[in-house]
């Protein structure tokens, strides 16, 4: 198909699955975030995921899918850019650029990795040191999984800095997905720039308060 040859094609099926994973971002942080219920509420959260069965790993195949399809274009389009201009320039002007910006590829590479070693860690349970039990009800005991991983202050500074690399990917790809689908103008661009950030910071504030607060109450005690 032409649309998936062409830049501006490439550009926009990285815009819709790059937000289409955001939204998978927000419902995810929502969910861990009933850890602060106690255990019964990520257990019982936990355990009605379980019981949807094929549901979620089809839900999980679909999403695999939109993260491969990101990460082949952007690479593909990072390096076709860096084919078209590759002489370094002894002043380099960048209008617009900003951290985020720059770095979309390195922060991006840097969340795939973090993916693979989250889901080996909480997902297939493989890597080392991993706590597995159930509770009085007989459900997996999430809970106790999560909280013993993050009381490891390495495991948890791997998250805090997996969730910033997250914050600086999103503060640009959210603005860039409405300026690739051609929905901003210059007088929404700096409204639109502050939600992206915004949601970016609260995405980064709900994730990484889970291991942030378990290792220091584990450093109090």
């Amino acid at each position: 198909m032409q649309i998936f040859k062409s830049v501006v094609g490439r550009k926009i099926f990285m815009a819709i699955t790059g937000q289409s994973m955001v939204l998978f971002a927000v419902v995810h942080m929502l969910g861990n975030s009933s850890i602060f219920v106690g255990p019964d509420g990520i257990n019982a959260y936990a355990k009605h995921l379980h019981d949807l069965g094929p549901l979620v790993w089809l839900f999980r195949a679909g999403l695999l899918t939109f993260v491969l399809i990101h990460i082949f274009y952007g690479i593909q389009l990072t390096l076709e850019n860096s084919a078209a201009n590759p002489t370094a320039y002894a002043v380099k002007k960048q209008i617009k650029a900003t951290f985020s910006s720059n770095t979309m590829i390195w922060t991006g590479l840097m969340i795939c990795a973090f993916i693979i070693y989250h889901l080996l860690h909480f997902t297939v349970r493989v890597t080392p040191g991993v706590v597995q039990g159930v509770d009085a009800l007989g459900r997996y005991d999430v809970f106790t999984m999560v909280v013993s991983a993050f009381k490891n202050g390495g495991i948890a500074f791997v998250y805090i800095v997996a969730m910033c690399a997250l914050f600086f990917h999103l503060s640009h790809g959210i603005q860039s997905f409405f300026q690739t689908m051609g929905w901003n103008t210059d007088r929404s661009q700096c409204t639109i720039s502050a939600i992206g950030k915004a949601v970016a910071f609260i995405l980064l504030a709900g994730y990484a308060v889970i291991p942030i607060s378990i290792a220091v109450s584990a450093l109090i005690k």
